[in-house]
């Protein structure tokens, strides 16, 4: 096995640290973002002289190109970038404020694109990288009652996708990582609820709230194994545009596509009919 240096932001817990501990177990060496200087010898503790602590917060826009050029320079040749740093958001659109939604952006979008372009011109030069982003099962399906979430998702997908066409041909690939419900703290301290005030979204929203509630602590997702994912998807040679992770994430995300291609089919001659008459 070639050994990488891979920087993964969001370290701190959840996926991140999960797939931290996995590479450096499996020989790779890890930069890790975390938000608070006391956390960088924690993490560094895990392997000492292989796992490098950084304090970013991602949403500092301005910080992020001279953390990556600080990295280029002190650890080594980035290899692999994995966005892993986000949050998610619970509330239905009508009551959420727009500040929870720029918010939102701002870390799982704006900060994820920051990385992206700081790590590229160094990937390109060396005509070699990978860069994996981690959206969500809930960037190609939806729920009712994260709306803001999904929207942030679904443009990391889109970005991702775009992005990996531009770059392939620098020998570059760029893979979206949809993981599905795993045992992290996602749904728990990690979520930002907004406050309910409109009754009639009690019968929608209030059961998805308290059964999401009840599955925090409890999902199916293993993170340790979501983290050897990760390790066998650096080291392929040619990895995919999408890597679903967890059975649920290929059950929820087939059964909106299957939807979805049944009601293209309902309205086929609809969407035919908008083109000029033929001559």
């Amino acid at each position: 096995m070639t050994e990488k240096t891979v920087l993964i932001t969001g370290v701190n817990a959840g996926l991140g640290r999960a797939f931290a501990e996995a590479l450096l177990e499996a020989g790779h060496r890890v930069v890790g973002t975390v938000r608070k200087p006391e956390a960088v010898a924690e993490f560094e503790a895990i392997k000492p002289g292989e796992a490098f602590g950084r304090v970013l917060d991602v949403t500092d826009l301005e910080a992020i190109p001279e953390i990556v050029r600080g990295i280029e320079a002190e650890v080594g040749p980035i290899h692999v970038l994995i966005n892993s740093a986000g949050y998610g958001h619970e509330g239905t659109l009508e009551e959420s404020p727009l500040d929870e939604l720029r918010q939102q952006f701002e870390v799982n979008v704006f900060g994820a694109v920051a990385m992206m372009k700081a790590a590229l011109p160094f990937m390109r030069a060396r005509r070699t990288g990978h860069i994996i982003n981690v959206t969500s099962m809930g960037g190609l399906m939806t729920f009712p009652g994260i709306s803001y979430y999904h929207g942030s998702k679904f443009a990391m997908e889109g970005i991702s996708s775009s992005l990996g066409k531009e770059i392939r041909s620098f020998g570059i690939f760029v893979t979206a990582v949809e993981p599905g419900m795993f045992r992290t703290d996602w749904a728990g301290r990690s979520m930002v609820r907004s406050s309910r005030s409109i009754a009639d979204y009690d019968a929608v929203f209030e059961p998805i709230r308290a059964a999401r509630a009840a599955r925090s602590g409890h999902q199916p997702g293993d993170p340790a194994k979501a983290g050897r994912a990760i390790v066998t998807l650096i080291g392929s040679p040619n990895p995919p545009a999408h890597l679903l992770l967890g059975p649920d994430a290929l059950e929820y995300i087939g059964k909106d596509l299957h939807a979805l291609k049944i009601e293209l089919a309902e309205w086929d001659s609809v969407t035919r009919s908008t083109n000029f008459d033929r001559p």
